[in-house]
């Protein structure tokens, strides 16, 4: 009988230390919940007044090189000062205020073009507050342009280093704006900034909707994305006669199985670093079966990609089924030396400004194309193009 009591006083003790011991697990839980709250919070207000802060150091700065660049601008361009006048300057600079940074003639020459280049757009018109130096160097207070397009807080986030590769690069405001706005957005390095201007991402931009430059971490990677592939692809081998049956799968059949069959002149369209891996890709998940539409590996980009075909307008529900086979494929088939998979939807329509929205907030790398046979050309454009068997003679 006691080594029954003492049994039941032990399970009791043992069930109320259990117990206690996960109230103090729960109440750990909420506690650690707070702090991370509390640690999200204070994080948004150090970042926010950090980004005040560089905005407002970089106004100073933009401000006084703006006002610098404008003084040289008149007196050098004029012809008042002599030959070899700036690299004067900058040494006599070095020489009054020694271990003095950022005021070469090099840079002073950047000032001056970042002056003349942003003359016509900036309202720069001089205040009550702008301060005078010997009567001579205004050192302009540069206030937001009156155009629409411009957002005045981009171009005060970056600094002049930004604004001096952007000047050198892009050559119409547009572009400009485009660079100095993803510059602000993304938080692009120098270097970030100039392998995309190298590249061209301004051109390439609207070529293929796409989240490539969110979803792919490495710029380079990113950019080879960009350029691999097009918004709009002529598969003239596709007989558009047999699409617009009365079902929608029947249409993406005929479409599959025409890249399948032409799968070598598929591959030519695409881009020769593209090799084939097989059309109705089975890939299991926890039991369910999916079937990607058509499976290339691409050489360049060291990544599979998934193609999916639609024989309609694009529509939303598309982009959750291909970023559902994405991750399926990133956990199932790829090697650990690739790269992240990428996904293509080939549809008939689009509305590019809606896909552009549609796909940025999704966490891998997708674009979309649409696909047109050559009879789907205008007469005018379909007669422009050479008869095949006079290219064959050519060959």
């Amino acid at each position: 009988m006691c080594w029954q009591k003492e049994k039941k006083a032990f399970i009791f003790f043992s069930s109320a230390l259990f117990l206690y011991f996960c109230c103090i697990d729960i109440a750990q839980m909420d506690i650690n919940q707070n702090y991370r709250e509390a640690v999200k919070t204070i994080k948004e207000a150090i970042l926010r007044s950090q980004y005040r802060a560089a905005a407002s150091v970089n106004k100073e700065q933009l401000s006084l090189y703006y006002g610098i660049g404008r003084y040289v601008s008149e007196n050098s361009r004029t012809g008042f000062w002599g030959k070899g006048a700036i690299e004067q300057i900058s040494s006599l600079l070095q020489k009054e205020l020694p271990g003095l940074r950022g005021f070469s003639a090099t840079s002073i020459r950047n000032m001056r073009i970042f002056y003349e280049e942003w003359d016509k757009v900036l309202n720069h018109q001089p205040t009550a507050d702008d301060l005078v130096l010997n009567e001579k160097l205004l050192l302009v207070e540069i206030h937001q342009p009156l155009a629409d397009e411009f957002n005045w807080a981009d171009f005060l986030s970056i600094g002049f280093s930004h604004h001096t590769e952007i000047i050198s690069k892009a050559k119409t405001l547009e572009a400009r704006l485009f660079y100095i706005h993803e510059c602000a957005t993304r938080y692009w390095s120098k270097y970030t900034l100039r392998d995309y201007l190298k590249a061209d991402l301004y051109s390439h931009r609207g070529t293929l909707p796409n989240n490539f430059a969110q979803t792919l971490p490495d710029t380079k990677q990113a950019l080879k994305a960009v350029c691999s592939f097009k918004d709009e692809y002529l598969l003239d081998f596709i007989n558009v006669e047999e699409l617009n049956e009365q079902e929608e799968d029947l249409d993406e059949k005929i479409v599959e199985k025409a890249i399948v069959t032409n799968v070598k002149k598929f591959i030519m369209t695409f881009g020769q670093d593209f090799s084939f891996i097989g059309n109705q890709y089975r890939v299991e998940v926890a039991g369910e079966e999916m079937f990607i539409d058509l499976l290339f590996f691409n050489r360049e980009l060291n990544s599979l990609v998934a193609v999916e075909l639609k024989s309609g307008k694009f529509r939303t529900s598309y982009l959750g089924q291909l970023n559902t086979y994405l991750s399926a494929l990133d956990t199932y088939i790829r090697k650990p030396h690739e790269n992240p998979s990428i996904g293509i939807i080939l549809c008939r329509e689009m509305n590019q400004t809606f896909v552009e929205f549609a796909v940025r907030d999704y966490n891998k790398p997708m674009g979309v194309a649409t696909y047109r046979a050559s009879k789907d050309m205008p007469e005018r454009l379909r007669n422009a193009l050479p008869d095949i068997e006079d290219l064959k003679k050519l060959l």
